[in-house]
């Protein structure tokens, strides 16, 4: 994980930049946030989740396309807080690529998130992402968010 302590912002205040309802939310504390840049955040899957029913009956893990929401979701965070770009309406996972799955999260275990905006043009949103469990780095991925402009 890369290191740095900046200001650990609002969650409530930065989740209102995303379009999901809290049912759907897999970002539960940001630590950390260059706004626009960067941003660091953990979500903990604490066990009650109802899709854990089924994924697995006996052996809960989380999905591995949550993760990936997860890490999306954190990425569209810092996109939505660059000071130097209006925020984008209806932002939206577009696009993946390079992901590895590379282990998953049992109920009660706490996930570390990391992304960083690599680039931006018009309504598109490129980031890079990872998540950790424990140290060991379970999930890197590229991600593309689309939106539309406020005014549109």
């Amino acid at each position: 994980m890369v290191g740095g302590n900046r200001m650990a912002p609002n969650l409530a205040e930065a989740l209102k930049s995303l379009p999901h309802g809290p049912e759907f939310r897999f970002v539960d504390r940001l630590l950390a946030l260059e706004p626009g840049e960067h941003g660091r955040a953990e979500y903990t899957l604490r066990g009650d989740e109802p899709f854990l029913a089924g994924h697995f009956p006996n052996d809960p893990l989380l999905p591995g396309v949550l993760l990936i929401e997860s890490a999306a979701q954190l990425s569209g965070i810092i996109a939505q807080s660059d000071p130097r770009t209006p925020p984008l309406k209806a932002l939206r996972l577009t696009a993946l690529r390079q992901v590895k799955i590379l282990g998953a999260a049992r109920p009660g275990e706490r996930i570390e998130l990391e992304s960083r905006v690599t680039g931006r043009m018009g309504h598109l949103v490129q980031a890079t992402a990872s998540a950790w469990l424990e140290g060991r780095q379970i999930l890197q991925a590229e991600i593309t968010l689309s939106g539309a402009a406020e005014s549109e």
